[in-house]
């Protein structure tokens, strides 16, 4: 339920409608738009008595939020999140560009791929130590030396770190040594591990299942959000469907549709999306179009020779010419790069 306030409506009648919420044990989420207040009531909403809420002084309307998902719900919110880390703003008018190898194999291959996008015009890095892979025969990645070789590539280029997390045991180390942590498409259902990172206060990214719906991404999202960390980051990286050729198939509806829904930024993952990496560009020109804040792209020095997702890396080299393209093009839809 959502209570709506009036035009003009003072800070004391605020906290008095928050503070009514709060006396029948329901938890206020205050949002101040431009024109509106809305205080989020969330909890058992069936004990509110609803005319008597609205004849509180500053109230315009009391609404019922039909949607199972409610701290993430663009009626609670209705004005866009931008989320922070390291100073750096993620969906605000800039697009954020998140860049560099599925997998840290060594110390120069990840401080060099560091530096080359950086200087291309990335803004976060990307690259994974701790890797579900489908076979338990295949490269697992470097763990805790990954880790830290990501947190020496961010001494080195100033670059925010973005990894994934697969275990509730390693919370505490991820927060202290990564930027925003990364939940993969196979552990968007993991409860427990959206709990775990709802506790922190770090940015949290949350890929789409592979197969999971628009509501079931939104509602592991707001299993996040209803352990009180409201930096969640949503990643559209294409979903399973019967066709072939591509790896995935690339949902942009679904970025359209959650904009709508939502008010969390959306960033898109193209290469995870085709598998193919001569197809990132046109996609991520469509998903800019489309409206995301964000791109995440796969970049490694050696895609034939990388030891996880070389068939969708772009080299260093073709990264610098995607993002100028990039660039364009985002200048076209009014965006930044």
């Amino acid at each position: 339920m959502i209570v709506i306030m009036k035009h003009g409506a003072s800070e004391q009648e605020i906290r008095v409608v928050a503070h009514a919420l709060r006396e029948q044990g329901l938890k206020a989420d205050i949002s101040l738009g431009d024109n509106h207040a809305v205080i989020g009531a969330v909890g058992d909403v069936s004990v509110l008595d609803v005319d008597k809420l609205s004849m509180l002084g500053g109230v315009e309307r009391v609404m019922k939020v039909s949607e199972p998902y409610k701290r993430a719900n663009r009626k609670f919110h209705p004005q866009d999140t931008v989320i922070r880390a390291r100073g750096l703003e993620i969906g605000g008018k800039k697009l954020c560009v998140m860049a560099g190898p599925c997998s840290v194999e060594d110390a120069e291959q990840i401080s060099g791929i560091a530096r080359a996008v950086r200087e291309s015009g990335a803004s976060v890095l990307r690259g994974g130590a701790y890797k579900p892979r489908t076979s338990p025969y295949a490269f697992q990645g470097l763990e805790k030396e990954g880790l830290e070789l990501l947190a020496r590539a961010r001494e080195q280029t100033g670059m925010p770190v973005v990894t994934e997390i697969t275990d509730t045991r390693h919370v505490e180390m991820f927060e202290m040594t990564v930027d925003v942590l990364q939940i993969g498409a196979r552990n968007m259902q993991n409860f427990q591990l959206l709990k775990e990172v709802g506790a922190t206060r770090k940015p949290i990214l949350l890929k789409r299942g592979l197969s999971n719906t628009i509501e079931e991404w939104l509602m592991s999202a707001e299993y996040i959000m209803s352990r009180g960390n409201p930096n969640v980051i949503l990643c559209e990286r294409g979903i399973r469907t019967f066709e072939t050729f591509t790896r995935n198939t690339l949902d942009l509806s679904a970025v359209v549709a959650v904009k709508s829904l939502c008010h969390l930024p959306v960033v898109v993952d193209p290469s995870h999306a085709t598998g193919r990496s001569w197809m990132v560009e046109k996609l991520a020109c469509a998903a800019i179009a489309a409206g995301a804040d964000g791109l995440i792209v796969e970049v490694h020095n050696d895609p034939p020779n990388a030891r996880s997702d070389g068939p969708q890396s772009l080299t260093p080299g073709q990264f610098d010419q995607f993002m100028q393209k990039a660039r364009g093009f985002a200048a076209l839809m009014d965006r930044e790069l």
